[in-house]
């Protein structure tokens, strides 16, 4: 839906100014202007895995629809044919029939073999891929078809398959120890040049499977500074603009931007193994200092909802299920110092943090803040260093289904255990969701996972946020995406 904004026209500061000098020249085969409109991408966070599938880079791909996966998701978050034009399972196996007349952008050919070595590479990772956590996958070649085998059944593996981090490349992508997708995709729009943490580059693929793409090519630059992506905007230097910060949003024309409802929760971290918050009281305490109406008004403008769960309005059928959660009760603070971590790549970020500084403060706390970039903060975060860690987080990015994104945080062997949370209770709602098929039962099973980890105070989630995605007045055919996936399509061009 469109947001209502008002009319005003204020100049970029002079820092934003800065960081858009010469960032939006092109980097392909031509100028960002000519061929019909090659189209310009401000991304918000630059690579931080050199673009690998395997980390979270693959969203990046993803959104520029250079690779592709066996499945996609359709609006419902149902399987749909992508890569793999059908499946069917056997127990703990699924076959999966591979599309026919599929090339890789190196002219090399799609074949069950290349979709095998893929998902190997994908499931002996170290650290795995997100999407995989706790799942023991294994995948073999059967003719034109590939059979993914689980350890235990599982029914969430076609949904599984549509992460981007699961995307099939060539055999080029796989020479060595890091996973290197330029010109390794399948999609309408081949990755051509990648210069570092500043820009990238991709041109139209004349020979997809799927039809050619409407415009010539995308040029990629990363701007963290929300201001400068707003910037760029205004000024007519991007195209496209992704996550523009609510502060921003009343400065660009109402018919440039869009808002999006979007499956991510604003939550606190609190680190239950060492500290303060080691102490279930202290961390009630935390949760019951937290006024999350007034961030939503102050620092969100009202474009944000107040969280009454970890799973928001994005998905109603949470809320239906949602029965009060029994918690620990307040203990005092007593001028117990705790650091509290984020990351500058959301703007709206270090405002909240600073916000939540003084409301822990008022309840007893003495409060430092850590604000860094997020390449530079995520490693000291997913270690424990912080006492508290606030984050942005898509709660269904992977799998469509929030089953992933719960055992990813809060299992005790989970890849993104910022909470540090070992939790026995936890474990198991968070098994029996995994393990529960698809339909009423499973969701019943999440919310149930969703309470055990309310319990804990190991997390407080605070509000969920609607993405604004700038498109300026001659883009056609930008993809408004809840989970993040989709950006420019083939179907994206310029008037």
């Amino acid at each position: 839906m469109r947001v209502p904004v008002r009319f005003l026209r204020l100049p970029a500061s002079a820092a934003a100014l800065a960081l858009l000098t010469g960032c939006f020249s092109a980097t392909g085969s031509g100028d960002a202007g000519a061929e019909g409109g090659r189209i310009r991408v401000a991304m918000m966070q630059p690579p931080r895995s050199g673009l690998s599938p395997l980390s979270d880079d693959a969203f990046k791909l993803s959104r520029w629809s250079t690779a592709e996966t066996l499945v996609k998701l359709d609006a419902q978050g149902d399987a749909r044919p992508a890569l793999a034009t059908g499946w069917t399972r056997s127990g703990r196996s699924w076959t999966f029939t591979i599309r026919d007349g599929v090339t890789f952008h190196d002219g090399s050919k799609l074949t069950a073999e290349a979709v095998v070595r893929s998902l190997t590479r994908a499931a002996t990772a170290s650290p795995k891929p997100r999407i995989l956590d706790g799942v023991e996958l294994t995948a073999r070649a059967d003719g034109n078809r590939v059979v993914v085998t689980t350890a235990v059944e599982d029914p969430l593996v076609p949904q599984r398959l549509s992460s981007p981090q699961l995307s099939i490349l060539a055999a080029k992508a796989y020479r060595g120890k890091t996973v290197d997708p330029v010109g390794a995709g399948t999609g309408p729009f081949e990755l051509t040049e990648v210069d570092g943490t500043s820009s990238a580059s991709l041109d139209r693929y004349d020979d997809y499977w799927g039809g050619r793409a409407e415009a010539p090519g995308i040029d990629v630059t990363f701007v963290p500074d929300g201001t400068a992506r707003a910037a760029a905007l205004r000024s007519g230097e991007a195209d496209i603009v992704e996550a523009v910060p609510v502060s921003q949003a009343a400065l660009l024309d109402e018919d440039l931007i869009t808002e999006v409802p979007m499956p991510r929760t604003n939550t606190l971290y609190l680190n239950t193994a060492k500290g303060a918050f080691r102490d279930p009281a202290l961390r009630a305490a935390a949760r019951e200092a937290i006024d999350a109406e007034s961030i939503v008004k102050g620092v969100y403008e009202g474009r944000a909802d107040v969280a009454e769960g970890l799973l928001g309005p994005a998905l109603p059928w949470a809320a239906e299920l949602r029965e009060p959660v029994s918690r620990a009760k307040a203990g005092r603070p007593a001028g117990r110092t705790i650091t509290l971590g984020t990351f500058t790549d959301r703007a709206e970020l270090p405002e909240v943090a600073a916000a939540l500084q003084q409301q822990l403060q008022k309840a007893g706390f003495r409060v430092k803040l850590d604000v860094r970039e997020y390449a530079a903060i995520e490693s000291d975060a997913l270690a424990g260093e912080f006492d508290a860690f606030l984050l942005s987080r898509a709660t269904v990015l992977d799998s469509g289904d929030p089953a992933a994104y719960l055992y990813s945080d809060f299992a005790s062997d989970g890849s993104f255990n910022i909470s540090q949370l070992a939790d026995a209770s936890v474990d198991k709602a968070l098994r029996k969701a995994g393990e529960t098929p698809t339909g009423d039962d499973r969701r019943a099973a999440v919310v149930a996972a969703e309470a055990a980890v309310l319990a804990t105070d190991a997390a407080v989630p605070m509000l969920h946020e609607r993405v604004i995605q700038g498109d300026a007045a001659d883009v056609v055919g930008a993809a408004h995406d809840p989970r993040e996936r989709e950006l420019v399509t083939a179907a994206t061009h310029l008037r």
